[in-house]
Protein backbone atom coordinates (compact mmCIF):
# COMPACT_ATOMS: atom_id res chain seq x y z
CA UNK A 1 0.00 0.00 0.00
CA UNK A 2 2.67 2.68 1.11
CA UNK A 3 4.46 1.03 -2.11
CA UNK A 4 1.50 2.37 -4.52
CA UNK A 5 1.33 5.45 -2.76
CA UNK A 6 4.93 6.56 -3.13
CA UNK A 7 4.81 5.52 -6.65
CA UNK A 8 1.52 7.80 -7.34
CA UNK A 9 3.33 10.68 -5.47
CA UNK A 10 6.45 9.99 -7.70
CA UNK A 11 3.79 10.03 -10.70
CA UNK A 12 2.99 13.08 -9.64
CA UNK A 13 6.48 14.53 -8.77
CA UNK A 14 7.32 13.68 -12.43
CA UNK A 15 4.08 14.54 -14.07
CA UNK A 16 5.08 18.45 -12.31
CA UNK A 17 8.52 18.28 -13.18
CA UNK A 18 7.60 17.83 -16.64
CA UNK A 19 4.90 20.41 -16.92
CA UNK A 20 7.53 22.87 -15.67
CA UNK A 21 10.36 21.26 -18.05
CA UNK A 22 10.58 21.48 -21.75
CA UNK A 23 11.92 18.11 -22.79
CA UNK A 24 13.40 18.10 -26.87
CA UNK A 25 13.49 14.83 -28.86
CA UNK A 26 17.07 14.76 -28.33
CA UNK A 27 16.84 14.39 -24.32
CA UNK A 28 14.06 11.85 -24.90
CA UNK A 29 16.54 9.46 -27.09
CA UNK A 30 18.94 9.73 -25.02
CA UNK A 31 17.20 8.79 -22.22
CA UNK A 32 15.48 5.99 -23.88
CA UNK A 33 19.12 5.14 -24.90
CA UNK A 34 20.16 4.71 -21.04
CA UNK A 35 16.87 3.02 -20.63
CA UNK A 36 15.57 5.52 -18.16
CA UNK A 37 12.53 5.47 -20.16
CA UNK A 38 9.96 2.68 -19.55
CA UNK A 39 6.37 2.16 -20.43
CA UNK A 40 3.91 4.19 -17.95
CA UNK A 41 6.93 5.80 -16.71
CA UNK A 42 7.90 9.81 -16.90
CA UNK A 43 11.44 11.00 -16.89
CA UNK A 44 12.13 12.81 -13.82
CA UNK A 45 14.77 15.48 -14.36
CA UNK A 46 17.27 15.91 -11.72
CA UNK A 47 17.52 19.69 -12.74
CA UNK A 48 16.54 22.34 -15.24
CA UNK A 49 18.15 22.38 -18.27
CA UNK A 50 20.29 25.25 -18.39
CA UNK A 51 19.70 28.22 -20.97
CA UNK A 52 23.14 29.55 -21.76
CA UNK A 53 24.06 33.28 -24.14
CA UNK A 54 26.68 31.55 -26.28
CA UNK A 55 28.40 34.68 -26.92
CA UNK A 56 31.42 33.35 -28.21
CA UNK A 57 29.54 30.92 -30.14
CA UNK A 58 27.96 33.23 -31.92
CA UNK A 59 30.77 35.30 -32.79
CA UNK A 60 32.58 32.37 -34.02
CA UNK A 61 29.66 31.61 -36.52
CA UNK A 62 29.60 34.65 -37.66
CA UNK A 63 33.06 34.97 -38.68
CA UNK A 64 32.74 31.71 -40.30
CA UNK A 65 29.99 32.98 -43.34
CA UNK A 66 31.23 37.00 -42.99
CA UNK A 67 32.48 38.24 -46.31
CA UNK A 68 34.28 40.99 -46.46
CA UNK A 69 32.29 42.71 -49.51
CA UNK A 70 31.79 46.37 -50.11
CA UNK A 71 29.31 48.64 -48.45
CA UNK A 72 27.58 48.81 -52.23
CA UNK A 73 27.54 45.45 -52.11
CA UNK A 74 25.51 44.79 -48.64
CA UNK A 75 23.50 48.05 -48.39
CA UNK A 76 23.66 47.44 -44.49
CA UNK A 77 23.04 50.19 -42.02
CA UNK A 78 22.59 50.47 -38.29
CA UNK A 79 21.31 53.25 -36.82
CA UNK A 80 19.27 54.36 -33.50
CA UNK A 81 16.14 56.33 -34.62
CA UNK A 82 15.87 59.95 -35.69
CA UNK A 83 15.06 62.83 -32.85
CA UNK A 84 11.27 62.71 -32.25
CA UNK A 85 9.78 66.13 -33.94
CA UNK A 86 7.97 66.69 -30.55
CA UNK A 87 10.03 65.78 -28.03
CA UNK A 88 13.64 66.34 -29.68
CA UNK A 89 14.76 62.55 -28.04
CA UNK A 90 16.08 60.52 -29.92
CA UNK A 91 15.96 57.74 -27.29
CA UNK A 92 13.57 54.04 -27.53
CA UNK A 93 14.62 53.84 -23.16
CA UNK A 94 10.44 55.97 -23.08
CA UNK A 95 9.28 53.78 -25.89
CA UNK A 96 6.22 51.04 -24.60
CA UNK A 97 6.37 48.12 -26.00
CA UNK A 98 3.00 47.20 -25.66
CA UNK A 99 1.88 50.73 -27.00
CA UNK A 100 1.34 50.19 -30.36
CA UNK A 101 1.74 53.46 -32.12
CA UNK A 102 4.67 53.98 -30.43
CA UNK A 103 6.33 51.00 -30.87
CA UNK A 104 5.25 51.45 -34.94
CA UNK A 105 6.63 55.62 -34.94
CA UNK A 106 9.93 54.13 -33.42
CA UNK A 107 10.53 51.75 -36.51
CA UNK A 108 9.51 54.64 -38.52
CA UNK A 109 11.85 56.94 -37.00
CA UNK A 110 14.86 54.42 -37.10
CA UNK A 111 14.03 53.76 -40.97
CA UNK A 112 14.18 57.49 -41.59
CA UNK A 113 17.47 57.83 -40.14
CA UNK A 114 18.54 54.62 -41.96
CA UNK A 115 17.35 56.51 -45.12
CA UNK A 116 19.03 59.92 -44.22
CA UNK A 117 22.16 58.19 -44.25
CA UNK A 118 22.40 55.94 -46.88
CA UNK A 119 21.20 58.59 -49.53
CA UNK A 120 24.00 60.47 -49.44
CA UNK A 121 26.16 58.09 -49.44
CA UNK A 122 24.63 55.92 -52.50
CA UNK A 123 25.15 59.64 -54.50
CA UNK A 124 28.56 60.04 -53.56
CA UNK A 125 28.91 56.38 -55.10
CA UNK A 126 27.03 57.33 -58.14
CA UNK A 127 24.65 55.26 -57.78
CA UNK A 128 21.21 55.85 -59.20
CA UNK A 129 18.11 55.48 -56.78
CA UNK A 130 15.23 56.29 -58.64
CA UNK A 131 13.74 54.37 -61.62
CA UNK A 132 13.52 55.97 -64.87
CA UNK A 133 10.23 56.63 -66.61
CA UNK A 134 10.57 54.06 -69.38
CA UNK A 135 11.90 51.31 -67.17
CA UNK A 136 9.95 47.73 -66.87
CA UNK A 137 11.00 45.81 -63.85
CA UNK A 138 10.30 42.07 -64.66
CA UNK A 139 7.28 40.18 -63.08
CA UNK A 140 7.54 38.25 -60.23
CA UNK A 141 5.44 35.87 -61.45
CA UNK A 142 5.65 34.15 -65.04
CA UNK A 143 3.40 34.55 -68.44
CA UNK A 144 1.69 31.20 -68.12
CA UNK A 145 0.79 32.32 -63.99
CA UNK A 146 -0.99 35.36 -65.15
CA UNK A 147 -2.44 33.55 -67.89
CA UNK A 148 -4.23 31.31 -65.35
CA UNK A 149 -5.14 34.14 -63.24
CA UNK A 150 -6.74 35.94 -66.33
CA UNK A 151 -8.90 32.55 -67.10
CA UNK A 152 -9.84 32.47 -63.38
CA UNK A 153 -10.84 36.26 -63.01
CA UNK A 154 -13.11 35.92 -66.62
CA UNK A 155 -14.33 32.57 -65.48
CA UNK A 156 -15.91 34.11 -62.18
CA UNK A 157 -16.79 37.38 -64.32
CA UNK A 158 -18.62 35.01 -66.26
CA UNK A 159 -20.04 33.15 -63.23
CA UNK A 160 -21.46 36.23 -62.04
CA UNK A 161 -22.91 37.38 -65.20
CA UNK A 162 -24.82 33.82 -65.44
CA UNK A 163 -25.85 34.42 -62.17
CA UNK A 164 -27.43 37.27 -62.65
CA UNK A 165 -28.99 36.79 -65.76
CA UNK A 166 -30.36 33.60 -64.12
CA UNK A 167 -31.67 36.19 -61.03
CA UNK A 168 -34.01 38.28 -63.88
CA UNK A 169 -35.53 35.62 -65.65
CA UNK A 170 -36.24 34.04 -62.23
CA UNK A 171 -38.17 37.98 -61.46
CA UNK A 172 -39.19 38.15 -65.26
CA UNK A 173 -41.08 34.32 -64.40
CA UNK A 174 -42.39 35.52 -61.02
CA UNK A 175 -43.40 38.93 -62.90
CA UNK A 176 -45.27 36.71 -65.64
CA UNK A 177 -47.14 34.82 -63.54
CA UNK A 178 -47.96 37.61 -61.14
CA UNK A 179 -49.79 39.11 -64.27
CA UNK A 180 -51.11 35.97 -65.23
CA UNK A 181 -52.55 34.87 -62.22
CA UNK A 182 -53.88 38.78 -61.96
CA UNK A 183 -55.78 38.28 -65.44
CA UNK A 184 -57.48 35.11 -64.19
CA UNK A 185 -58.80 36.58 -61.06
CA UNK A 186 -60.55 39.51 -63.12
CA UNK A 187 -61.60 36.68 -65.35
CA UNK A 188 -63.21 35.36 -63.09
CA UNK A 189 -64.79 38.44 -61.24
CA UNK A 190 -66.01 39.54 -64.60
CA UNK A 191 -68.00 36.09 -65.06
CA UNK A 192 -69.57 35.94 -61.77
CA UNK A 193 -70.27 39.67 -61.98
CA UNK A 194 -72.26 38.43 -65.72
CA UNK A 195 -73.98 35.56 -64.05
CA UNK A 196 -75.00 37.23 -61.10
CA UNK A 197 -76.91 40.14 -63.66
CA UNK A 198 -78.11 37.13 -65.49
CA UNK A 199 -80.23 35.68 -62.35
CA UNK A 200 -81.27 39.15 -61.28
CA UNK A 201 -82.96 38.76 -65.05
CA UNK A 202 -84.58 35.87 -64.85
CA UNK A 203 -85.62 36.63 -61.33
CA UNK A 204 -86.98 39.90 -62.51
CA UNK A 205 -85.43 41.93 -60.46
CA UNK A 206 -83.48 43.47 -63.34
CA UNK A 207 -84.55 44.66 -66.99
CA UNK A 208 -81.03 46.11 -68.15
CA UNK A 209 -79.28 43.96 -70.79
CA UNK A 210 -76.41 46.12 -70.98
CA UNK A 211 -73.94 43.00 -68.97
CA UNK A 212 -74.17 41.35 -72.64
CA UNK A 213 -72.81 44.63 -74.55
CA UNK A 214 -70.24 44.57 -72.37
CA UNK A 215 -69.67 41.37 -72.78
CA UNK A 216 -68.91 41.45 -76.10
CA UNK A 217 -67.00 44.47 -76.00
CA UNK A 218 -64.86 42.76 -73.20
CA UNK A 219 -64.16 39.74 -75.63
CA UNK A 220 -63.53 41.68 -78.68
CA UNK A 221 -61.38 44.18 -76.52
CA UNK A 222 -59.02 40.62 -74.93
CA UNK A 223 -59.08 39.50 -79.12
CA UNK A 224 -57.84 42.88 -80.27
CA UNK A 225 -55.84 43.86 -77.19
CA UNK A 226 -55.71 45.23 -73.62
CA UNK A 227 -58.66 47.82 -72.66
CA UNK A 228 -56.04 50.53 -72.42
CA UNK A 229 -54.79 49.81 -75.61
CA UNK A 230 -57.97 49.68 -77.84
CA UNK A 231 -59.76 52.48 -79.24
CA UNK A 232 -62.64 53.96 -77.93
CA UNK A 233 -66.04 53.45 -79.71
CA UNK A 234 -69.35 55.44 -79.34
CA UNK A 235 -72.82 54.75 -77.97
CA UNK A 236 -73.87 51.00 -78.36
CA UNK A 237 -77.22 50.58 -80.58
CA UNK A 238 -79.25 50.60 -77.45
CA UNK A 239 -78.31 53.78 -76.54
CA UNK A 240 -78.35 55.34 -79.48
CA UNK A 241 -82.03 54.39 -80.23
CA UNK A 242 -82.70 56.11 -77.16
CA UNK A 243 -80.26 59.17 -77.94
CA UNK A 244 -82.99 59.50 -80.97
CA UNK A 245 -86.15 58.90 -79.12
CA UNK A 246 -85.56 61.10 -76.12
CA UNK A 247 -82.76 63.26 -76.95
CA UNK A 248 -79.26 63.98 -75.98
CA UNK A 249 -79.98 64.80 -72.53
CA UNK A 250 -79.23 68.60 -71.55
CA UNK A 251 -82.41 70.95 -70.68
CA UNK A 252 -85.67 69.13 -71.00
CA UNK A 253 -88.33 71.36 -69.41
CA UNK A 254 -89.64 73.49 -72.15
CA UNK A 255 -87.73 72.38 -74.93
CA UNK A 256 -90.72 72.23 -77.38
CA UNK A 257 -91.62 75.91 -76.85
CA UNK A 258 -92.71 77.83 -79.46
CA UNK A 259 -89.65 80.71 -79.82
CA UNK A 260 -89.95 84.18 -81.79
CA UNK A 261 -88.51 82.76 -84.37
CA UNK A 262 -89.89 79.69 -84.71
CA UNK A 263 -93.71 81.73 -83.98
CA UNK A 264 -92.66 84.01 -87.13
CA UNK A 265 -91.93 81.30 -89.62
CA UNK A 266 -94.46 79.67 -91.44
CA UNK A 267 -92.70 78.35 -94.28
CA UNK A 268 -93.66 74.57 -92.99
CA UNK A 269 -97.97 75.54 -92.68
CA UNK A 270 -100.08 74.40 -94.75
CA UNK A 271 -103.81 75.54 -94.72
CA UNK A 272 -105.36 72.16 -95.93
CA UNK A 273 -103.60 70.16 -93.96
CA UNK A 274 -104.35 72.17 -91.01
CA UNK A 275 -107.90 72.42 -91.69
CA UNK A 276 -108.40 69.30 -92.65
CA UNK A 277 -109.85 69.84 -96.00
CA UNK A 278 -106.87 67.69 -97.79
CA UNK A 279 -108.38 65.24 -100.62
CA UNK A 280 -110.64 63.04 -99.54
CA UNK A 281 -111.29 64.19 -96.29
CA UNK A 282 -114.35 66.03 -95.19
CA UNK A 283 -114.45 68.59 -92.61
CA UNK A 284 -117.71 69.95 -90.31
CA UNK A 285 -120.02 70.43 -93.34
CA UNK A 286 -118.49 67.32 -95.77
CA UNK A 287 -120.29 65.29 -97.08
CA UNK A 288 -119.32 62.18 -95.63
CA UNK A 289 -115.39 62.02 -95.89
CA UNK A 290 -113.44 58.85 -94.75
CA UNK A 291 -113.51 57.89 -91.17
CA UNK A 292 -110.14 58.09 -89.88
CA UNK A 293 -108.59 53.59 -89.97
CA UNK A 294 -107.74 51.93 -86.73
CA UNK A 295 -109.34 54.64 -84.46
CA UNK A 296 -108.95 54.09 -80.76
CA UNK A 297 -112.24 53.36 -79.06
CA UNK A 298 -112.72 55.17 -75.94
CA UNK A 299 -111.97 54.65 -71.97
CA UNK A 300 -115.38 53.12 -70.95
CA UNK A 301 -115.99 51.24 -74.72
CA UNK A 302 -112.41 49.13 -73.37
CA UNK A 303 -113.75 48.52 -70.19
CA UNK A 304 -117.10 47.23 -71.08
CA UNK A 305 -115.20 44.78 -73.78
CA UNK A 306 -112.87 44.36 -70.64
CA UNK A 307 -115.70 43.20 -68.74
CA UNK A 308 -117.29 40.75 -71.34
CA UNK A 309 -114.24 39.28 -72.12
CA UNK A 310 -114.16 38.13 -68.17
Amino acid sequence: MAAAVARRGSFSDSGSDSEDSSLSDSELQEAFAKGALKPGLNVVLEEQPKRRNDTDGLKQCLAEFRQQLAWVERLDVTLGPVADPVSQNASTSDVDPENDFQREMSFYRQAQAAVLEALPRLRKLQVPTRRPDDYFAEMAKSDQQMQKIRQKLKSKQEAMERSEKAKQLRAMRKYGKKVQVEVLQRRQKEKKNMLNAVKKYQKGLSDKLDFLDEEQTSSQGNKKGTASQRPKKGPNAKRRYKNQKFGFGGKKKGSKWNTKESFNDVSSFQAKVAHNKGPGKGGRGGKGGKKALNKRPGKRARQKMKNRAR
